[in-house]
């Protein structure tokens, strides 16, 4: 028997378990970790289930080297320093929870909106991730959390053109014979989408990356377009234009699947590919071409990503590009179509999970991407509690001052679940020891494939951590909450996500336990619109939206500029002249694996890239110590120069912790707190900055285990 083999053992002490990774990845692998003794010795990518075809990407590999890290938190602490300083002292958990209660037992009295829940996607899991959590903040009458710091635009932007997250099935894109990659590198974000690719160019597919930035995936793709950040809409529309100009498109198909063809053809005729390529800084022979690939060459894909819906036009962008497939009739084929995110396929109990019953009328919602301004600005009324899980919000929102400076107030009492001593951690009270993937039970979809995935418990917690249900079932207890939703194991939990729904026929917590993984019960030939049946109004694709029109939006596809561009702000564009963005790196995953020791010795250092004429400009030479900065903020980095990077751009890989930079500051010192156009997600990549040399002591990065962190 092989290791991916169920419930194997190979002798009386040592055993495989069967898990799945938890970070924000489209992937969420199955994992097979091996266990001796009680220790996990061995973790690896399960063969057996199709997405993961028995290969870990570079970060999750490590994940012994997390897990058991010298720096993990095993004990709960209170703060004993200054906010920020790092300074605590050990304590038991009944006097850190007995804290927590009594704090927010007072708080309450006066106005329980005054309590602020702040969590994201440090967990993907149904249980550790969103379920006794909500359901003690929604009894407790907290405020409400908008999570738009990831996807909300161009989720939100994707639903009013398709009506849901749904999209291809990323096993068929090996059977594709064109895929855009648009604004995505899977080298880095989807190891497994990425080796599809490989295989179907292997095959004879053309694979073109449409990307401001020469990525790892761009750079081994047969074309790289680099269009200028926050253009992508104003592309779509002039592919539009020649697509229909040309009549490269299924008549068909839009007769009986789509809504507002007419409108759309009188829009996308002001979008000529001259006036597109001006506006995108590239060609229009490029934008010419493109569009008579897309519009015959079958089946074509487009894997989307969510760098591009990071600016003020995301989610317009995100709604104009959808359109695409439709026109051309891409559905039809199982390996054609679009893939942003297979999130809205998994039929998810929300409300039983989460029991949004509990929530009082009237409960106010404060988004997490503009929590600088939410703890500093002196909302009504003032946040006077924050509880943080699942998330590093001084290291990871923008407008790092302003977040730092809310965190820092002494009168903000700040609980925080953590694995280790994160830059959030630093501004903890209380500082409670939370367990990793390997310690605790769950159940995952993905927003990347089509199979619900089960995370069996391979070790007991190090320590004295708890997972983040527990934290929370044992907080209800000392708040007198007596509704027997708070009594839910956590196996009862992951049953109550499990809807009774014809997508989870056969599914259940004890097969799931069983077999590790089970398929969405969808055909294996996935073609979700092949036949029309959108979830929108009226189950069609809708190039016209009527609900856009009631909410005094633009009803059809239009492009939205980026609000900080020389185009937009001329002015701001002569102070600081260079675009900037803040892709992932490939070693480590938003703010995790930033402080484990192997992965930031491949990083080396927090760089930024620039073309060498803008180099030039500035007499910054390759590996000089520069400054970055803009009237937000500043932080420091090695230069590296490199026609990876168009001119009048600049790139900064992420994200390093704040205290692991030898300026003390990460790249969300220059990100803005402006929103999106929809779903009022976060404008990262709309982003103006001057670059110029400093000191080179400036960039020495301190030692990971370094007593100044």
């Amino acid at each position: 028997m092989s290791p991916d083999s169920p419930n194997v053992h190979v002798d009386s002490e040592r055993r495989a378990v069967r898990g799945a990774c938890p970070h924000d990845c489209p992937d969420t692998c199955a994992l097979v970790t091996t266990v001796e003794n009680g220790v996990a010795i061995r973790i690896q990518g399960a063969a057996g289930h199709a997405p993961t075809n028995g290969v870990l990407c570079t970060k999750v590999a490590k994940y012994l080297d997390r897990t058991y890290s010298p720096d993990r938190l095993r004990y709960p602490q209170k703060r004993v320093g200054r906010k920020g300083e790092g300074r605590f002292e050990r304590i038991g958990w009944d006097e850190a929870l007995d804290t927590i209660a009594a704090k927010l037992k007072a708080i309450a009295a006066d106005d329980p909106q005054a309590i602020l829940p702040y969590s994201y996607a440090g967990t993907m899991g149904q249980v550790q991730g969103s379920s006794m959590d909500r359901r003690f903040f929604h009894k407790l009458g907290a405020s409400l959390l908008d999570r738009t710091i990831c996807s909300m635009a161009g989720k939100v932007g994707l639903s009013y053109t398709l009506g849901a997250s749904l999209g291809m099935d990323m096993e068929r894109f090996v059977d594709s014979k064109l895929i855009l990659l648009w604004g995505t590198n899977p080298v880095t974000s989807s190891v497994h989408l990425w080796g599809r690719v490989v295989e179907a160019r292997r095959r004879g597919a053309k694979v073109i990356a449409i990307d401001p930035y020469r990525s790892l995936s761009a750079a081994k793709c047969d074309q790289h377009i680099a269009l200028l950040p926050g253009t992508d809409g104003a592309l779509a529309l002039g592919l539009m234009h020649v697509l229909i100009a040309e009549d490269l498109l299924d008549r068909d198909y839009i007769e009986r699947y789509t809504l507002g063809f007419d409108g759309l053809a009188t829009r996308v005729a002001e979008y000529a590919p001259e006036r597109v390529a001006a506006i995108c800084g590239i060609d229009a022979a490029t934008i010419v071409a493109l569009a008579r690939e897309y519009g015959t060459i079958k089946p074509a894909a487009i894997r989307v990503n969510y760098g591009m819906q990071r600016t003020a036009g995301g989610g317009m962008a995100m709604r104009t590009i959808a359109c695409l497939p439709a026109l051309t009739g891409a559905w039809r084929d199982s390996a054609g179509g679009l893939l942003l995110s297979s999130g809205g396929t998994y039929p998810i109990a929300r409300a039983a999970l989460e029991r949004t019953d509990l929530i009082p009328a009237g409960t106010r919602t404060i988004n997490m991407s503009t929590i600088g301004d939410a703890l500093t600005t002196m909302t009504e009324p003032p946040i006077k509690a924050i509880v943080v899980y699942n998330t590093n919000p001084v290291a990871v929102a923008p407008e790092s001052e302003k977040v730092i400076a809310g965190f820092a107030r002494e009168d903000l009492f700040t609980v925080v679940l953590e694995h280790f001593q994160t830059d959030t951690a630093d501004y903890a009270d209380i500082l409670l020891p939370a367990t990793t993937q390997l310690e605790h039970f769950d159940i995952h979809a993905s927003y990347g494939h089509l199979y619900w995935m089960i995370n069996n418990p391979a070790i007991a917690p190090l320590g004295e951590a708890k997972p983040n249900s527990e934290v929370f079932r044992q907080l209800a207890v000392r708040m007198g909450f007596d509704d027997p939703c708070f009594r839910d194991s956590d196996e009862a939990l992951a049953q109550s996500a499990l809807a009774a729904h014809p997508d989870n026929a056969g599914i259940s917590v004890e097969a799931l336990k069983e077999q590790g993984w089970q398929r969405l019960a969808v055909p294996e030939s996935y073609a979700p619109f092949a036949q029309g049946n959108f979830p929108t109004p009226s189950g069609k694709c809708e190039f016209f939206s009527m609900r856009l029109q009631k909410l005094g939006f633009d009803p059809l596809p239009a492009y939205h500029p980026p609000r900080e561009s020389a185009a937009t702000a001329p002015a701001l564009a002569r102070r600081y002249p260079l675009a900037f963005i803040s892709p992932p790196t490939r070693n480590f995953l938003n703010s995790s694996f930033g402080n484990v020791a192997v992965l930031q010795a491949l990083e080396t250092a927090q760089r930024v890239e620039l073309h060498p004429d803008d180099a030039a400009a500035r007499g910054i030479a390759d590996g000089d110590a520069v400054r970055v900065h803009n009237d937000r903020g500043e932080f420091t980095a090695t230069a590296r120069i490199t026609g990876n990077v168009r001119p009048g751009l600049c790139v900064a890989l992420g994200i390093w912790w704040h205290k692991d930079t030898a300026g003390g500051r990460n790249i969300n010192a220059v990100t803005s707190q402006a929103l999106t156009d929809f779903g009022a997600g976060p404008t990262f990549y709309d982003c103006l900055v001057e670059v110029g040399k400093c000191d080179a002591a400036a960039v020495r990065q301190p030692s990971l285990h370094d007593e100044t962190r």
